[in-house]
């Protein structure tokens, strides 16, 4: 996935257009158009109440009949995709063949198939596809990535990351596996293996262990519903320990539990929240019973991904392989885990 810094000045103004503006959908938006110079020409979304909220800030938008009317309007030169999960890989693909950069929410796809066939549409499009991996880009877990990548903890050879939300999605198409591909794991444990593998380097993964559940209970493949709790063990061909543990509605304590440990040979790093919070981070270097604190509060950075987005459409690049095979590797990953290899 595309990494580099957002510029302080774009290229070009961008015209963009946006696919569901609920509360998320409406924080990129609006985030694109304070730290850039993109504009909000359309908007798609069904629910009025939403839609006249993101109005406040997009003031000369339309609000459009339906998606296909952003695919065919050719002033936009992307568009923002922030829809339930069984929408993102058709209009992903619908929006790249009209010639759109896309930005879309997690997950591109519900499954490595659909991931794969979004991809192919940017490839042939020759457009920029990115998706909202948003924990990357804190300033807390650069930290981490460039203390590992830099060699200072030695060669990683465990990594323990943890997604507990003592909160459970407030829609119901989440708890849908049709229209949501998963459970926690789709939710949340794919911003942990986002994390694991970027700064792995995107290692083979040869083995793969997952224990779901469901209310207490474990999931079996003929089960049709989706998974509250996670716990998943994988192995890299380095024969790196990567252990995940993601849940909706766990007794924590607190709000949230989010967590990124990594253990090498001269040293440890974990990339960690702050009271339970779901915004704030702390990076943290260790050595035997020390602790260094990196990097603290505050950052703002939600919507941080999306304004890299749109920086380097503005520079006029288009497809990215390094990152598409990206995406394609972590929905392999979760079918993995679905085991539906």
């Amino acid at each position: 996935m595309i990494t580099t810094q957002p510029t302080e000045i774009l290229k070009k103004t961008l015209s963009l257009g946006f696919i569901g503006v609920g509360w998320i959908g409406r924080n990129r938006m609006e985030v694109l158009l304070r730290d850039t110079n993109a504009e909000a020409l359309a908007i798609a979304e069904p629910s009025k109440d939403n839609a006249e909220e993101a109005l406040k800030s997009a003031k000369n938008a339309v609000l459009a009949n339906s998606p296909s009317d952003l695919y065919e309007n050719e002033d936009l030169d992307g568009i923002v995709i922030a829809t339930p999960s069984a929408m993102h890989a058709q209009q992903s693909i619908e929006a790249l063949k009209a010639g759109k950069s896309v930005f879309c929410q997690k997950p591109l796809g519900r499954t490595a198939t659909e991931v794969s066939d979004v991809v192919e549409a940017a490839e042939k499009a020759d457009k920029l596809l990115a998706v909202d991996l948003s924990y990357r880009y804190t300033k807390a877990f650069k930290a981490v990535y460039d203390i590992i990548q830099n060699g200072e903890i030695g060669e990683i050879y465990a990594a323990d990351l943890v997604f507990h939300n003592a909160y459970g999605p407030d829609k119901e198409w989440f708890y849908d596996i049709n229209k949501s591909g998963g459970g926690c794991v789709m939710d949340l444990g794919i911003h942990l293996i986002d994390l694991a593998l970027w700064t792995l380097d995107f290692p083979e993964i040869k083995e793969v262990k997952s224990h779901l559940y469901h209310h207490g209970k474990k999931l079996t493949s003929s089960n049709n519903e989706v998974e509250d709790f996670a716990s998943v063990a994988m192995t890299s061909e380095k024969d790196t320990t990567i252990n995940l543990q993601c849940s909706w509605n766990l007794s924590a304590g607190k709000e949230a539990i989010i967590e990124a440990r990594f253990y090498g040979t001269k040293g440890g790093a974990a990339f960690k929240n702050v009271n339970g919070s779901f915004y704030d981070f702390k990076a943290e270097k260790y050595k035997g019973t020390q602790t260094e604190t990196l990097v603290t509060p505050p950052d703002d950075w939600s919507g941080r991904a999306g304004v890299i987005w749109a920086d380097v459409i503005s520079q006029g690049k288009g497809f990215d392989r390094e990152s598409a095979e990206e995406f394609i590797k972590i929905s392999k990953i979760i079918d993995r885990i679905y085991g539906r290899e």
